[in-house]
Order: structure tokens, then sequence, then C-alpha cells
């Protein structure tokens, strides 16, 4: 898609980051605007970025600016890496007791360029790195934060800092100070890495508790803010493992554009002393004044491996002993192999290496690529996928070996341990290896499985160590090489006797912001119908459902696509039935969706014929094409078949993502899908690759129960209970008693008569709903459109839309972003 007018794409240390709105200004009193921002943390990343690298950044976003004294901005802290990141961002997960953080880390001037693009104004770290394994280290650095109180300033805390000097140069500590470009001043002292965070905790503190004990009318150690009136607060719990100190350098939310800016002694005890903007230090930047240049990183995290790459083959007698230290046996379902036991076996049979490809959808979805090497699965994470064209490179990181058992793992690893998420094998099987540079190249042929992800033929891969993208040795490239094997005859991708099966690739449901601005998109718009799999072979064709539904005999008017096609072909495609406007009404769908008698069936055909809308092609002009990337997919579509009187084949849109959903809107249409034009076809599977966006809010449900009808309803149905699954069980999601005519409600009764059950199938129904409620088993599934959902988690103000046959129970699931 072509950017928007206000985008633009510019390059920063070799990396390509797009930036908008570079007029907005972002403080107000002063006319600060984004691009003066862009502009002082380009200026600023050569002193920033020692201060801040290796450490997890946790933000402070101000996207409509910071406001001004009277009327202040909305700021809110960010912790997790936005979805909407580069994937270039180098980034490090914090793990907690229920969860798990992934921070950036602001290691290059891209990564700074992109935190002025989101506005991510403050930058705060903690007083600790990661080491070069991605583990914390002990802190690096002793923090005092000198906090006036209600009628103290600068120089109350000038006098306090003069104090705390005195005696952290008797322990030997050589503190900066930096004025914190709000009200006081930050002294840092370095610190050999020896000590925990605890121990440092501890020692700030009890400096603390003598300060205010030798001055207590000038000194508080104390939180409490009633006890700070006329005092300045040494607050010395910035040292904490958990807590965060503004970074040095970082610019303040303030109405005015100040900076923690680090400074001499001799500045602090100069009469005038004031906060710095960010003008000041830009001059004091290009003039070499760098006061806490000693303290930053230069390229060590203070650890024995320094420098060295985590996760390869040969760096520790105990290949797997980072692999254990970040995985609990009793807590996750992973092998994981005592110390001294042994790497597990090796999946191939043959003598020949194997390999996996797992796909791990966790915090983000991603890939895991691990070849058998030297006892242990070496492994990289790639965050797009391994790519199926030449002329795409994609970042693979390099992570910690694993146990050859985890060859064979499938499954679910639990919230809060490593890598929580689910993981599937998406392709396995032998590779033949070419070359192993250790730390350097790899290149290996891989033979993967039947169905597998990189479809029949063997794939012939480079991986690359680049360590221009990143200081810590990680990072590679991954790449398809142009030179691939020749086909043999078992290899050949061709028809023999029957064309092969598959079931509709579905999309995730997203928003605007989840489309990655880093890749290109395609948009189609949503078709309000019935998704099926149309295979066209020997003149004749045949129609299958997402639940795998014979429906041919139920559409006959579709027959018309066998005249239309060029050859067999597997199509996929939706259903529709048209309103007199033109528009999908799927109402109307509901007319045709369960007839079975052939009389039926031909009488529905003439008052409410359907239309198969096409857009994707999984087997054509005598190729399989789901490993094909969508582009290519599409041109076999429209090379193919030929539009018809019943057969539909429209464009994608041409505009941007935005444009596409507004003009989905005024055609009355569902919202659009977004596909990425690199994308393959995953049968079957739900992928980030298609993200569905919608301007109406519809939701899948399942009927548990109804209610008895009053009035014009009274002696039958007044209302359907709902459900939807969450969190692994059917929980309560409201009731529809709208949008039904009087034959709705007599064929609901007549499904749902014969699922009558004694008690409910979920737990949390409200006693007004269960009164005279009658329950079913959950077998059934129906749409309904709404305004939203309570704070209950009840759908708000839901109007009937019909039945959906084609969907099972278990995968209904809250589809509202």
């Amino acid at each position: 898609m072509s950017p928007r007018a206000h985008e633009q794409l510019v390059a920063v240390a070799g990396r390509r980051l797009k930036v908008s709105n570079l007029d907005k200004v972002l403080y107000p009193e002063t006319g600060t605007t984004k691009a003066d921002v862009l502009q002082y943390l380009a200026a600023v990343a050569p002193v920033l970025i020692p201060q801040a690298a290796w450490r997890p950044a946790t933000r402070k976003r101000w996207v409509d600016g910071v406001g001004t004294a009277g009327k202040p901005g909305h700021p809110f802290f960010r912790k997790d890496l936005e979805d909407s990141a580069p994937e270039w961002v180098p980034r490090a997960e914090i793990r907690h007791k229920d969860h798990v953080n992934t921070y950036p880390l602001v290691n290059d001037p891209a990564v700074l360029a992109w935190l002025g693009q989101v506005a991510a104004l403050e930058i705060h770290v903690p007083q600790w790195r990661f080491g070069p394994d991605l583990v914390p280290r002990n802190p690096d650095r002793l923090v005092l934060d000198l906090d006036p109180g209600e009628g103290t300033g600068l120089p109350e805390c000038v006098e306090v800092a003069l104090l705390c000097r005195e005696i952290l140069q008797g322990m030997e500590l050589d503190a900066v100070p930096v004025t914190s470009g709000s009200k006081g001043i930050h002294l840092y002292a370095p610190l050999d890495g020896r000590h925990t965070s605890a121990e440092v905790t501890e020692v700030a503190h009890e400096l603390a508790r003598a300060l205010e004990a030798s001055h207590p009318t000038l000194v508080v150690s104390d939180m409490k803010k009633a006890l700070r009136t006329g005092k300045v607060l040494v607050d010395w719990s910035q040292n904490n493992g958990s807590k965060t100190t503004v970074c040095p350098y970082s610019l303040r939310g303030r109405p005015h554009p100040n900076v923690a800016a680090p400074r001499t002694w001799a500045e602090l005890e100069d009469p005038g002393l004031a906060q710095l903007d960010y003008r000041d230090v830009m001059e004091r930047v290009a003039a070499g004044i760098d006061p806490i240049a000693a303290q930053g990183w230069s390229g060590t995290s203070g650890g024995k491996d320094d420098g060295v790459p985590a996760g390869h083959a040969g760096l520790d007698s105990d290949q797997l002993a980072k692999y254990r230290r970040m995985r609990d046996a009793a807590k996750t379902p992973e092998p994981v192999p005592e110390a001294g036991s042994g790497t597990g076996q090796s999946q191939a049979a043959g003598g020949a290496p194997s390999f996996v490809i797992q796909e791990h959808h966790a915090r983000r979805l991603h890939w895991d690529f691990r070849l058998e090497h030297s006892g242990v699965l070496v492994s990289w994470a790639v965050p797009k996928g391994p790519p199926l064209d030449p002329e795409e490179n994609r970042l693979a990181v390099m992570t910690e070996d694993h146990p050859l058992d985890y060859g064979s793992f499938e499954g679910t690893i639990p919230k809060g341990e490593y890598g929580a998420g689910v993981v599937r094998i998406w392709d396995s099987g032998t590779y033949e290896l070419e070359k192993w540079r250790e730390g350097k190249e790899v290149i290996a042929v891989l033979h993967g499985r039947d169905g597998g992800g990189l479809g029949s033929l063997p794939r012939r891969y480079a991986l690359i160590n680049a360590p221009g993208m990143g200081k810590s040795g990680n990072n590679w490239l991954i790449h398809l090489m142009k030179d691939q094997p020749a086909l043999g005859d078992r290899d050949e991708p061709r028809i023999r006797g029957d064309l092969p099966d598959a079931s509709p690739m579905l999309a995730t449901t997203g928003i605007l912001t989840d489309l990655d601005p880093e890749e290109d998109w395609a948009c189609e718009m949503k078709w309000d119908g019935v998704r099926v799999i149309a295979t066209v072979q020997d003149g004749a064709v045949r129609l299958v459902t997402r639940k795998g539904l014979d429906r041919t005999g139920t559409y006959p008017e579709l027959q018309e696509l066998a005249g239309l096609v060029d050859g067999p072909a597997v199509l996929d495609g939706e259903i529709v039935a048209l309103a007199p406007g033109g528009r999908p009404d799927f109402g109307r769908l509901q007319n045709r969706m369960n007839l079975a008698k052939d009389a039926e069936v031909a009488a529905a055909a003439k008052t409410t014929p359907v239309y198969l809308i096409l857009f994707d092609a999984l087997y054509a002009g005598g190729q399989a094409l789901m490993r094909s990337a969508y582009t290519m997919r599409r041109q076999a579509l429209f090379d193919t078949v030929a539009p018809g009187r019943f057969v539909q084949l429209p464009e994608a849109f041409t505009g941007t993502a935005r444009e596409a959903l507004a003009a989905s809107d005024q055609l009355g249409l569902e919202g659009i899908i977004a596909k990425k034009l690199s994308s393959v076809y995953l049968s079957g599977r739900r992928a980030h690759t298609w993200i569905k966006i919608k301007n109406q809010t519809h939701q899948e449900v399942v009927v548990v129960g109804w209610r008895h009808g009053a009035g014009n309803r009274a002696g039958g149905i007044g209302s359907l209970l709902l459900a939807v699954n969450d969190g692994g069980r059917l929980a309560y999601a409201g009731r529809v008693g709208t949008g039904f005519s009087r034959a709705d409600l007599d064929d609901a009764a007549h499904r749902l008569v014969p699922l009558a059950r004694k008690t409910p199938a979920v737990q949390d129904v409200p006693a007004a709903d269960q009164r005279d409620a009658e329950w079913v088993s959950p077998r059934l599934v129906g749409e309904v459109k709404h305004t939203g959902r309570t704070a209950e988690g009840r759908l708000r103000q839901p109007v009937w839309r019909g039945w959906r046959p084609d969907k099972d129970p278990g995968e209904v699931a809250w589809e509202v972003p």
C-alpha cells in the first residue's frame, strides 16, 4: 500500500523508519514539534545510548503532547514493547511470577528515533543491565534521587547533593550529578557489579537515614509526603531491582522541554544553577561536554562472557545450562533434561541430522528454526517465519540451544513461564549440511514432511551472522537461496489422482495499527457470507465449508464455476446472498443455508440466488500454490478463472488500509481483510499475516438456553441465552431478544427443543436471566451484532443475525480486539 501523505520513510543508522506528523507540537508552551524532538534525539544519541544500552526501557508517552502548565497532557507508561514496534528493535524479557514483560533495548540511534516517532518523551531504566545472554546482571550504579518538598528547590537539593558526595567519596564512589529536568537532582555513582540490587538498596537506605539523623531540618528519608515539607527527600528506593529512574539525557514531559542533564560539580555550586532544556543540552553535546561519559556502556556488560553471542554450541561444558536456567521442569511441559543426563534423542532416522520449525504463539508470534548440531538443537527465533522467496532476507535471532527431544514438542507453555504460549510444529524432517562456520554462517538443504510449512520441495537456506545489526552478536539473516536443489519425480508438484483437500485459512481480528508498517499489505473487502473451498475437477464443482460439510447440492447455481475455470483448480471464496441494493445480506443467506430437498433448493434459488466471491487460488494451472506468496496466488486466480453471472472476482483495494476501511463502511460492508503480500496459505490455520478489521462489531455465540416470550411472543421463545468461550470455558455472554422474525423464532424452537437439558452449561448466569429459562446443550452457534461489552463481560445491545452451521462451538471466542 502507498504510505499516507503525511508519512515519510527515513534511514536511521541503517534502519528504515516511517515518521509522520513532524509538525505536530508536543510542547505547546514553546512550540517544540516532533521534528525538534527527533533532531534532539539524533544529536544526543552518542551520549544517551551508552547510559541506556542493555537496560529494559519503560517509556512515558504523550501522544497528544505534554499540554501546558494549566492544562497538562495525558501521558501513559508503557512497559511491554508495542505490537507496532519495528521488528529490528532489540528486546529482552523480564519474567515475573504470573507474566512476562518484553522491553525494548535502547541500543542504537534507530531505536531512539522510533521512540521519538511514538512520542515516548521520557525513557526510564533500572540501575542494572542485561548480560549478553539476556539475563539480568547485578546493578552497575547506585542512584540517589534528591526530591525537593514544598518550600524547597534546587538550592536545597544542591546542599544535600554536596553532603551525599562527601559520604560517597568516603565509600570510594565518585558520583556525577544530574539535574533531573523536573525539580530535583539525581546522583549516579558507578559500581563494580559485585552486589545485588537488594544489597545496594540497603546501603542507599542507610546513607539516607544517616543524612536525616545528621541534618533533620534539611533531609528526610521517609517517603510520606506529609513529612517532606521544607525538606529534601533522599529517595534511596530507586536502587530496587524493579524500580526505574529517568535516563540521563532523556527529555522530560513537563510544559518546558527540559532534559535530565548530567552536570559537573562546579556547575552545581553556581548560584545561578537551573534546569537545562533540550537546546542547551544539544549545545553541550556538540561542544563535547559529557560529565557522565565514564559510566556509559563501553561494549561489555561486566561479565566473563561479554560480547559472546548466546545460544550456540561450545560456549559451555554444559550446552543446555542456559536452557535449564530459563525453565522450571515442574511448571512447563517442555522437555527439560537434568544436568548430565544428555540432550535427548535425535528426531531423524538413517543418520541424517534433524531440523524442526515450530510456530510459537507467544506474546508475539514467531517461528523457532532449529537445526541438530553437536548434540543439541541450535536455535534461532524468526519473527516473520522462514522466507519462501529468494528475494527476501529475514531476521533470525539466535537463542539458547535446545535438547534434541524438543524436535517433537508441541503444546502450551503456561502463562508466566518463559515463552508462554502455544507451540506447534510447522515443519520437521532432516537436512543436508553444506557449511557450518561456527558463529558466522550455516548453509543447509531442508527436507520437510508432507503437508509441512515448507511444502513438498527441498529448501536450501543460508543463515548468516549480521553483527552490524546489534551489539549482542545474536542477530542473523535467514535467506532462501536462489540456487535450489534439482527436483526429482517425488518432489515435483503435479496432480496425481484427486486434488488435495484443504481447509480455509483464517484471519486474526485486529485494528489498523496492527498492520506492520514495514510490510506491504493488500486490502480486500470482508464479505458477509459463508466461507467455502471450491474444487473444480472433471467438469464439476464441489463446495465444502469450514467444518468440512459438503454443500454442493445446496447452491446449484454455483456449478457455473466449472465452465469458467481453465483446468482443475482449488479455490477459496465466500458464498453471499444480496439485498436489493446489491449489498451482501447474511439474513437472506439464512434462507438458503439449511435446505436439502431438491425442490426446496430449486425454489429458493429463484427467489434468493447466491454468488461466489473468489479471492484465492490454492491450486491452479497444474501447480500447488499454497506455499506461494499472496501476490502469486492472486495472479494465478485471475489467470485461471473468468467471472460469470454467479461467480465474481473482485480486485483488491488499491488505497491505504484506512481508506479501504472507510470505503467498506460507505458500501455497507462488514470491514476489510488485510493480507500481507508475502503471506503463504496456511490451510485450516489462523495467522497474523491476515488481519480482519471490522466496521461493525459482530460476535459468534453459543446458544445455551432460551426464555419464554410474552405479548405477541407468548407461547414461544422470547429471547436466547448466549455464551462465548473465555479462558478455556464457556462464559455467559448475555441474552438477545431482537432481530428475530416470527419465522426465526419458530425455527429456533424447532432447533433448540430437542437439545433440552436440566442444568445450564455455564455457571455465571444472573438470577434475573435464569428466571423461566429453558436450558439446552451448547451445540449450536449463532451470530449477533452488538455495541460492545459491559464490565461484566456481557454483550451490549445484541441483535440477532442468524445461525452459523459452518462454525463449531469450540471455536467461538471473543472477537473484539
